[in-house]
């Protein structure tokens, strides 16, 4: 082997090691590469791609269950950078959102480019195994939220219409009660006070 042909196996020997040394870095070190998963969707407000059971399937995780929650999904496709992912558990942190992204337009609250949703087409629908894609309104109108259902999600937040006696009836109850228990301790406070100013007088 001549000094040229060692020269050139020397310099593509270097070239090999330095691609594998900055891969290893990028991807093991930095976790600079995006991640593509499938996440929950709202059919109540998105388009989100719909994964029904097949009732003519023996395969487990394919096979109907009988329940509706598990025989169809509505989700969408999320993709985050690697190093943005926290490291927590959805299924046991109820406030862990490992795909939420930042505000991409606010670089200084942290906005993030390499992050997106992807909600379901009749184009994409095929490429995610979709059987489906979700119509919101349609939706929300084949299954309207029922009453308990809001009032529980809007909880203490309800605001009494002028119309509605009986919920202002409540709210005025309500108040009623904490200015009596307001009174009651300032009045607990002054008799305190009072015994106290008693007990130094009758000291003197």
């Amino acid at each position: 082997m001549d000094k040229k042909s060692k020269i050139l196996f020397g310099v593509m020997g270097i070239l090999i090691i330095a691609s594998i040394g900055a891969t290893y870095w990028r991807i093991m070190i930095k976790k600079d590469y995006v991640i593509e998963a499938s996440v929950d969707c709202d059919p109540y407000s998105e388009a989100c791609f719909v994964w029904e059971c097949d009732p003519e399937s023996d395969v487990e995780g394919e096979s109907c269950t009988g329940d509706p929650e598990e025989d169809i999904w509505y989700f969408k496709i999320a993709r985050r950078n690697a190093s943005r992912i926290p490291l927590c558990d959805p299924n046991t942190d109820e406030n862990c959102q490992p795909f939420l992204c930042d505000d991409p337009s606010d670089a200084e609250a942290g906005g993030e480019e390499e992050c997106e949703e992807e909600l379901c087409t009749e184009e994409n629908m095929e490429g995610y195994y979709a059987t489906s894609c979700n119509d919101p309104v349609a939706f929300t109108e084949e299954n309207p939220i029922e009453e308990e259902d809001a009032e529980e999600e809007i909880g203490e937040d309800v605001i009494c219409e002028e119309s509605d006696e009986e919920c202002l009836l409540e709210e005025k109850f309500a108040g009623d009660e904490a200015v009596e228990d307001e009174a009651v301790c300032e009045g607990n406070e002054c008799i305190e006070d009072v015994e106290v100013s008693e007990d130094e007088t009758e000291t003197e």
